[in-house]
């Protein structure tokens, strides 16, 4: 393998830079042939690197920026008028070559435009999507987009979401033709909008697309479907509203096995088998939304993710370097747009 460069926002986020470096020295012990540039304020960065003896780390950089991109900024402010922030000084890398992926838990719509910005859009492409594969029933991973980057969609947008997820689906879980499911309010072909209908009209019309119709919600962990499609708004409620009833399953069964001297014997007897069974489905395991559509790797963090999380999200940079995807993307555009054009012609 090549050497590979991941830039890190350090300053994105709730908890503060020693979790991503923390995040960066695990992997890079995990990775000998990864490099990794933390990009941050140097009065913040460097006593960090001194202090556990990092600063002439061989594999990992600073790069200095002057400002930091709070959760609270709005999005076009940030674009318009606030420069030489760690995102945009960590995107621009990217866009340089001078790294391969660039991986944030700062504000997810200035990333958003930032990237559209730095990177641009791959052709054929006008809306960027958050995904990411969460744990389905006995069967690999749903691949759920999008998160929230989008949040109205038309129906065009929708089959472009469909088509990358199908590439990103095929591309980590090896399968041929992913099963791709619209959601909406039922199955039946007569209900939702105008615009998730013609989508599906558009999609069951795309050869290269292995559309299997619509499901509900209920169906987004245990259905049929490899990769589910909806606009931002929805999907961010739905991953949101997984996250937090792993939360509550995760507290109910820790009060279940603290409610006694019997079941506290049972649950030291157990815990080694829950933990290996369970640990799928923690919410840390999934972090690291891939926002696809750009023709650079970028990956969002949460922004209250942990150490273990984050390690997850550079992870995910660098399986998506690996599998070349914004390439693997356009190539399947290329093909789905050069096939209607002729269908175009032909009617």
């Amino acid at each position: 393998m090549r050497k590979l460069h991941v830039a890190l926002d350090a300053m994105g986020g709730d908890i503060g830079p020693h979790i991503s470096l923390f995040a960066a020295v695990k992997a890079l012990q995990s990775h000998p042939k990864l490099l990794l540039t933390l990009v941050g304020h140097r009065t913040i960065l460097l006593p960090l690197l001194e202090k556990h003896h990092l600063l002439k780390h061989e594999r990992l950089f600073f790069l200095h920026a002057e400002h930091t991109i709070s959760m609270s900024d709005d999005p076009i402010y940030v674009l318009r008028h606030k420069r030489n922030t760690s995102m945009h000084v960590a995107l621009e890398l990217v866009a340089k070559g001078q790294a391969d992926a660039c991986v944030s838990a700062g504000n997810t719509g200035a990333l958003m435009l930032l990237a559209k910005q730095s990177l641009k859009m791959l052709k054929g492409i006008h809306r960027p999507a958050l995904v990411t594969g969460l744990p389905r029933n006995g069967r690999g991973h749903t691949y759920l987009l999008d998160l929230g980057a989008t949040l109205q969609c038309d129906s065009d947008t929708l089959v472009n979401f469909a088509i990358m997820g199908s590439v990103l689906c095929a591309q980590i879980e090896q399968i041929k033709k992913p099963k791709v499911a619209l959601l909406n309010v039922g199955r039946e072909k007569n209900k939702g909008s105008d615009i998730i209908k013609r989508a599906a009209l558009i999609l069951e019309q795309t050869e290269h697309i292995n559309y299997i119709g619509f499901i509900e919600a209920n169906e987004i962990f245990s259905g049929p479907a490899d990769v589910v499609v909806t606009d931002g708004f929805s999907g961010n409620i739905a991953l949101k509203s997984y996250e937090g009833m792993s939360v509550v399953f995760s507290h109910q069964l820790k009060e279940a096995v603290n409610s006694n001297l019997y079941s506290k014997l049972l649950g030291k007897l157990f815990n080694p088998i829950l933990k290996k069974h369970f640990k799928h489905l923690h919410p840390d395991m999934y972090n690291g939304a891939s926002l696809i559509g750009l023709r650079g790797i970028v990956v969002k963090s949460h922004g209250s993710a942990n150490e273990v999380a984050w390690r997850y999200a550079i992870e995910q940079a660098i399986n998506e370097v690996q599998w070349q995807i914004p390439a693997k993307i356009a190539n399947k555009l290329e093909t789905i747009l050069l096939e209607r054009d002729f269908l175009s012609h032909e009617q």
